[in-house]
């Protein structure tokens, strides 16, 4: 499977913070935004990732992350002119995934919680329909919300309902077989002029080819796409860093674990990085396995 992190728009919502930044490179606490993504596809076993950005901001993801070699990974970039919906990420990836299934998560959610591997890892390995997640809210107006059955099939979705069927909102990590790229290019623009990641989930949903894995407690899901909402996240990584010892997106920790790199690359890396916590913290990770 491949991965793809949809990292474009504006970032209006934080004006004027993104007014000559990408909202996905400002820092959650002590790392860049866009390092909370892109773990979580490493942690589902994706080391090729695709990050689409706009004109302006694309070179500065490739100064900060590089071709991704150093983490034993593959990472390729491309423009997205417009945004005009997440849906469109199929289309502008449709050569990068050529045969392989795909996950998708945008740019600027983060998701953390106990046992999170192991379902990300169950994810990845579907042969065929799509998987969404569901994470329990108390105003799900404001969200698109997930209705499924006992066995986790989903049964409607809805952006935003004002009378919603769960309390289930839908973070932005989704996993579809290699099908989703022809789904894509086949269905049309909303009333608000954007290709909806809504109506891919349902053409998944009418076939009964979607599933659900909902998110219960103890887990956290940030959009960090407000002030607020940013700070907020960036608070939760503080209180977890500090009062456990450990790093949340260690990207060096996870490819290591994964067997992508060395010892001795992990080393080299932590050398790089060794007047920082997060530095001593690589250091460590190594000395403890």
């Amino acid at each position: 499977m491949k991965g793809i992190i949809l990292a474009g728009g504006s970032g209006t919502r934080l004006y004027p913070i993104t007014l000559a930044v990408s909202k996905q490179l400002l820092p959650v606490y002590d790392k860049p935004m866009i390092y909370y993504p892109l773990s979580t596809l490493m942690q589902a076993g994706i080391n090729e990732i695709l990050i689409i950005s706009t004109p302006v901001h694309l070179e500065m993801f490739k100064t900060l992350l590089g071709d991704g070699s150093n983490l034993g990974m593959k990472l390729d970039y491309k423009i997205q002119e417009k945004p005009v919906g997440l849906a469109d990420a199929f289309r502008l990836g449709a050569d990068f995934i050529g045969d392989d299934n795909v996950s998708l998560i945008l740019g600027d959610n983060m998701i953390y919680g106990p046992g999170l591997e192991n379902m990300l890892k169950d994810a990845s390995s579907l042969k065929e329909g799509g998987v969404i997640f569901g994470y329990e809210v108390s105003d799900p107006t404001s969200y698109g919300v997930v209705e499924m059955d006992d066995n986790g099939t989903a049964l409607s979705i809805e952006e935003k309902p004002e009378n919603p069927k769960s309390n289930l909102a839908v973070p932005g990590l989704y996993f579809y077989d290699n099908n989703v790229v022809k789904i894509a290019n086949e269905i049309k623009p909303s009333a608000r002029g954007e290709l909806e990641i809504t109506d891919i989930n349902k053409v998944y949903m009418q076939k009964g080819k979607l599933k659900v894995i909902p998110l219960g407690r103890g887990f956290a899901w940030f959009d960090t796409g407000t002030p607020d909402r940013l700070n907020d996240a960036a608070d939760f990584v503080k209180a977890i860093e500090l009062r456990q010892g450990t790093q949340i997106a260690c990207l060096e920790e996870i490819a290591f674990k994964n067997g992508w790199i060395t010892k001795d690359q992990t080393i080299a890396i932590a050398e790089k990085y060794k007047k920082t916590d997060y530095g001593k913290y690589i250091k460590k990770v190594v000395k403890d396995i």
